[in-house]
Order: structure tokens, then C-alpha cells, then sequence
């Protein structure tokens, strides 16, 4: 077994398609309708046949109740790994992404945590 797809919520998959791929630099994989919403998955453009991040209309009032609390909280929803945190730090800062934990030092790790627009902190981490 292994993982082929993981979600996120997101408040507007418009928005978040838009969010993931230009501000982030991930590939549009899948763009299918479903109903009222799409299927829709994005993918590392270094990695276009791995994992898929599915970005997953936050319509049932439990997705929301989620989202707004762990947001509230500062939990990031997902985490994302980098090979240079501080080259991609400045990448996404300077594409607009607004961050709300510069690089820091945990440990052996170093991790920073950005807002994607659509109801989710982000963490980025460098191992």
C-alpha cells in the first residue's frame, strides 16, 4: 500500500487552483467535474507522476467547523518539504505569499508556515 492522493480543504477551488499553481509552482494534474465541484489535483512539477494534493471543496459544515478551528488555532492543515527552506522562503515571499512564521529552527528541522488564501496554514519544513 501506499499514498497516491492526500486533501485540503479549501474554501474556493477556483482560488485555491489559482493559489497552488501560480504562487506555489505546483502542476495542475487532474481537473474533472464532480457534481456541482471538480476533481481537481495539483503535483511538484519535479514529481508529476507522485503524490497528488486533491483540492477538496470545504462544502459539508464539518469540513468547515475544521478548517476555521484548526486555522484559528495556527495548526497548519498540511506540510510540505523543501530542500532550501530560506531560498524558498524568499521565493514565495517575494510571489506574494504571506507568511506567518518566518524560517525557524525546531530542532533538526527548520519550518515556516504560510496562509494559502483558502482557509489553511501551510507549514513548509526542511529536514
Amino acid at each position: 500500500m501506499k499514498i497516491i492522493i492526500t486533501s485540503i480543504f479549501v474554501q474556493d477551488q477556483d482560488k485555491a487552483l489559482e493559489f497552488y499553481s501560480e504562487k506555489l509552482g505546483f502542476v495542475k494534474k487532474e481537473d474533472v467535474p464532480v457534481g456541482k465541484f471538480r476533481w481537481i489535483t495539483v503535483v511538484s512539477p519535479d514529481e508529476q507522476d507522485g503524490i497528488e494534493l486533491l483540492l477538496e471543496p470545504n462544502d459539508h459544515p464539518a469540513a468547515k467547523e475544521y478548517q476555521r478551528k484548526i486555522f484559528a488555532d495556527g495548526i497548519p492543515a498540511t506540510m510540505f518539504g523543501v530542500a532550501d527552506i530560506q531560498q524558498e522562503y524568499k521565493r514565495l515571499a517575494d510571489n506574494g505569499v504571506k507568511f506567518t512564521m518566518k524560517p525557524t529552527q525546531m530542532g533538526q528541522l527548520t519550518i515556516a508556515v504560510f496562509d494559502d488564501t483558502c482557509g489553511n496554514l501551510i507549514q513548509i519544513v526542511q529536514k
